[in-house]
This record gives structure tokens, sequence and C-alpha cells, in this order.
């Protein structure tokens, strides 16, 4: 199974450093044509108006198809090039997340911050997870298709619409593996796309999945 990270700029090589501690084969997207290679991405948080720079017109069409039909995983600014609006200032998007997202919400850099916030799996299960705060967005409206898939306080932080995943957060920053592990148990079973409840139910094992699939082509 290779996963992508998308590496034109921001926190791609943490993200690669999680994916692979979970067992996964890691592509560190840079051309458009990389896309073809993978089954899952992760846009990583940096600059959401750089990364539209950076894609060029062929690049955000190329990346817009992908995120259509294949799971995908967006973390602060990779959440908000994946949400069909974005205010302070309006952007263009991803319009894969049917939510409404601001744009540095809490604040500056120095404004940065960790919290305690909760998962949320299921209707009313529920457990502490930290939260890294940097130049965070928030969520400000959550289209009815829409799962909320962990809060800090009253505010969602991270969400789920089929097969597409964001964060407001920064999960490789943390020691907590299990919104990674979520992503990856996402494009490991199809089935979830269509469903809404179980996405952190459970002692996933699909990263041992990985590891001993990995071990299996180490041998040949």
């Amino acid at each position: 199974m290779k996963i992508g990270v998308l590496a034109l700029q921001g926190d791609f090589d943490a993200h690669r450093k999680r994916l692979e501690e979970l067992g996964a084969e890691v592509v560190l997207v840079k051309k458009p044509e990389q896309l073809d290679e993978i089954e899952g991405l992760v846009i990583p948080g940096g600059e959401s108006g750089t990364f539209l720079k950076l894609l060029g017109e062929a690049g955000f069409e190329k990346l817009k198809q992908f995120v259509g039909v294949k799971p995908t995983f967006g973390t602060c600014a990779g959440a908000i090039l994946l949400a069909n609006e974005v205010e302070n200032p309006k952007q263009t998007g991803l319009g894969a997340l049917d939510i409404r997202i601001r744009r540095n919400a809490y604040g500056r850099q120095i404004d940065s911050s960790i919290r305690q916030g909760k998962l949320i799996d299921g209707k009313s299960d529920e457990s502490p997870i930290e939260m890294v705060f940097i130049r965070a967005p928030r969520i400000e409206r959550v289209g009815p298709d829409v799962e909320v898939i962990a809060t800090e306080g009253s505010d969602p932080v991270a969400v789920r619409q089929g097969r597409v995943m964001a964060a407001t957060f920064h999960p490789e920053l943390s020691d907590d593996t299990r919104v990674h592990q979520a992503f990856l148990k996402l494009i490991g079973n199809p089935r979830l796309v269509d469903e809404t409840l179980g996405l952190f139910s459970g002692k996933s094992s699909l990263s041992a999945e990985l590891k001993r699939e990995r071990r299996r082509k180490d041998k040949w």
C-alpha cells in the first residue's frame, strides 16, 4: 500500500515519519503524475495560498480529480484546501468537504497552543487526545453529510465525508497515532467510505498488517 504526502511545502516530513512508523510505504509527491502511483494522500500543513501557487492550474486539477475518487487527509492548510467554502479571505478550494472554514481563526504563530480535545467514535463514545494548533483554521459550518470525528471544546476540529478526512490541528506533531491510524483504516477498508461510525472503534490491526505486507515484499 503506497500512501502519498504532498511535499511542496509545509510539515510533510513529519507525516512521512508517522506513516512509516505505522507500516505504510510513503511517496513524497512533488509532481502531478505521482498521484497515479498512490492509494491515498495526505495534504500537510503549511500555507494554503502557497500550495495553490505551487500546484498551478494543471496540478490543482489533477489533485481535484484525485480527491474525488481516492482517500485524502488534510491537516491545517490541507483542511483549508479540501473545504468547499473558505473565509478570511475567500479562496478557491478542492470542494471535497462540505464545510466552511476560516483561516487563522486561532490567531498568529505566537498564539499556537497544545490543547486537550476528544476523539468521537459513534454517537456517544469519546476519548481524550492531545491536539497541537499552529495558526489553525476553524470549521464554522458542517454540512449534513459530514461526520465530526474530533472536537476541542464546542468546535469540530476533525471531520470526515466519505473517503476524505480533515483536521484543523497537527496530529503528526503529537505522540498519539490514532488519527493517522484511522486514515490508514479508511484506505484499507473501502466499506468505511459509506459508513458513518466506527472509524476509531476497536484496536485497529491495519498498521500491523501493513508491516507484515512490507516484510513479505522484502523477503522477495
